[in-house]
């Protein structure tokens, strides 16, 4: 499809008008040209995701070798090992001073220590990749930040100034530190909005500027090989005084702006919202289906996923997989169940009891993990996110492997089966265990899932009888198995199957193929019988099922109906 669509210039403007009023106008000129420009240089529309598309996430140097830059190193193994995947999530490779990346020094160029862009572009040739977008914050350490302080005429009203003597008690705060940050300027003492760290001075969207910049940034990502793009902590984007500053109606004008102006400049291109917060407001992201994010990151599985293996019960997960609204041939849902972050708490809100999701909190600490905990605004705290690899997550570290790989497949089986397009973390893929080494070197949590991996080392186990190399080809076989089923695609119907609590029963259907494929996980440490009214093959044993069956101990069946 052909680049070279008509501008919906009123749908742009009227986005413009309500965001900044009378200076709408001039913005719009501005808008045009860059549209005009970025689409001269993208010749074709990309197509939208099916079955075969599965996500690789992982940093920039996740595997490391001496003498080779990270992102050199990253393709070299990928095109080695990693053919089970078809997209890759580098997560943010811009210069950066803390958050493990997510303060960003110059959204336009590459960490020199991991690569340079040439080497992102290489990689692009053999995989779809995902940029981040970190756009609601920027490292106080950035050009923008510094011409701020120093009074540059270019930066003035980048960043929100605030005044400390107001309320600010309903603003949604993500972490326990301080909202506010004061900072010596040219033009005395500022206060100025600190969403996440001191380190991470929030952008100012309420100024145009800052709006067009990031335009013209997200299309260079384009055109240096994104196919997705992943729009960091989104919700927090604009601020007003009086209200929790959190997915706010200018927030979501401000992506069908954005999703907008790239349908123009680069169709094809997919929005993914990262918004850790109760389904509800995940999902109001899509817009209505078809003018806001492409994606959203579906937030409440991994906990879910989590809460069914630990208590050998999945009426929770299907009953929040039974209330999922449909979706619109324009969107779907990002699935994944680990990630560079901890398990979200948040989107178990409304779904789990504050016994149940104590109960994870315990059963965390035993397993070796650790809790972030979030400032409730009355003097309180309350679990953010557990802070633990996902296999030990499932598994006592010291528990039998068998039963350790067993559980930690079945509930990738289930990352698999759900509608939407899987994600699956690098630490996940290559069987990783908790780094505590990371956490007691840095005090961060969040590394206890972030280990670096020395190549050589990593080959030698994955090609040896370890359980890095047992997780690894057994995860490998089932996501190419997968990614073969039309079932499978994104938008393929789900229902969900109220058969035996210890079972996650759906079913999906493409009706294009007419192809049909019951999905059947035991999340139990025991043998279940069912009944069922199909007959088929279970693709993964090769067994023919007959309305009878029994399922061993977190077996997963696939069957082709």
């Amino acid at each position: 499809m052909s680049v070279k669509t008509p501008i919906k210039k009123e749908s742009i403007k009227r986005k413009l008008e309500f965001l900044y009023g009378e200076k709408s106008k001039d913005i719009y000129q501005d808008i045009e040209k860059l549209i005009q420009t970025y689409a001269a240089r993208n010749k074709e529309s990309k197509p939208w995701v099916t079955e075969n598309d599965v996500m690789l996430i992982t940093y920039g140097d996740s595997i490391r070798e001496p003498g080779k830059k990270p992102l050199q190193t990253l393709k070299e193994f990928l095109v080695d090992y990693g053919d089970s995947t078809n997209s890759v999530h580098i997560l943010p490779f811009y210069p950066y001073t803390s958050d493990d990346g997510f303060s960003v020094v110059d959204y336009r160029e590459i960490d020199s220590e991991l690569g340079n862009w040439n080497l992102v572009n290489d990689l692009a040739e053999h995989f779809d990749l995902m940029f981040d977008a970190v756009i609601n914050h920027m490292s106080k350490s950035s050009e923008w930040f510094q011409g701020f302080l120093s009074d540059d005429d270019k930066y003035k009203g980048f960043f929100i100034e605030a005044d400390p003597s107001l309320d600010y008690s309903k603003v949604t705060r993500p972490r326990a530190l301080p909202l506010l940050t004061s900072f010596s300027t040219e033009n005395g003492e500022k206060h100025v909005w600190t969403t996440f760290s001191e380190d991470q001075v929030d952008l100012n969207y309420k100024n145009p500027e800052v709006l067009l910049e990031i335009l013209d940034i997200l299309n260079m990502y384009v055109i240096n090989g994104a196919r997705y793009i992943r729009l960091d902590a989104i919700g927090f984007m604009w601020k007003r005084l009086g209200t929790s500053c959190m997915h706010l109606e200018e927030t979501h004008t401000l992506i069908k702006l954005i999703r907008e102006v790239l349908d123009h400049s680069a169709p094809g291109t997919i929005l993914i919202t990262e918004t850790n917060v109760p389904h509800k407001d995940n999902i109001s992201y899509f817009g209505n289906g078809h003018d806001e994010a492409q994606m959203v990151y579906q937030f409440p599985l991994p906990p879910l996923t989590l809460y069914s293996f630990l208590n050998n019960n999945a009426r929770k997960l299907s009953e929040w997989a039974d209330s999922l609204e449909p979706l619109t041939p324009e969107t779907s849902y990002f699935n994944f169940l680990a990630s560079h972050d901890g398990i979200g708490m948040r989107p178990t809100e409304g779904i789990l009891s504050e016994e149940e999701k104590d109960r994870m909190v315990a059963k965390t600490k035993e397993h070796g993990g650790y809790v972030s905990y979030k400032d409730n605004g009355d003097g309180t705290n309350s679990p953010y996110e557990l802070n633990i690899n996902y296999l030990d997550a499932l598994t006592h570290p010291n528990e039998n492997e068998e039963i350790r790989i067993e559980r930690f497949i079945a509930a990738q089986s289930v990352l698999l089966s759900v509608i939407g397009v899987p994600g699956v973390y690098i630490h996940s893929l290559l069987g990783s265990q908790n780094y505590y080494k990371g956490v007691e070197e840095s005090g961060i949590n969040r590394r206890i899932n972030r280990e670096k991996l020395d190549k050589h080392e990593l080959v030698s186990e994955l090609n040896d009888d370890t359980l890095r190399g047992k997780v690894f080809h057994q995860l490998s076989e089932r996501i190419k198995l997968r990614r073969q089923q039309s079932a499978f695609h994104p938008n393929a119907a789900q229902e969900v199957l109220f058969l035996d609590d210890r079972v996650f029963s759906i079913i999906r259907s493409n009706e294009e193929t007419r192809e049909s494929i019951l999905v059947l996980i035991n999340v139990s440490d025991e043998s279940v019988s069912l009944k069922v009214d199909y007959q088929g093959r279970d693709i993964i044993s090769g067994q023919q099922i007959d309305r009878e069956l029994t399922l061993d101990k977190l077996q997963t069946m696939w069957i082709k109906i």
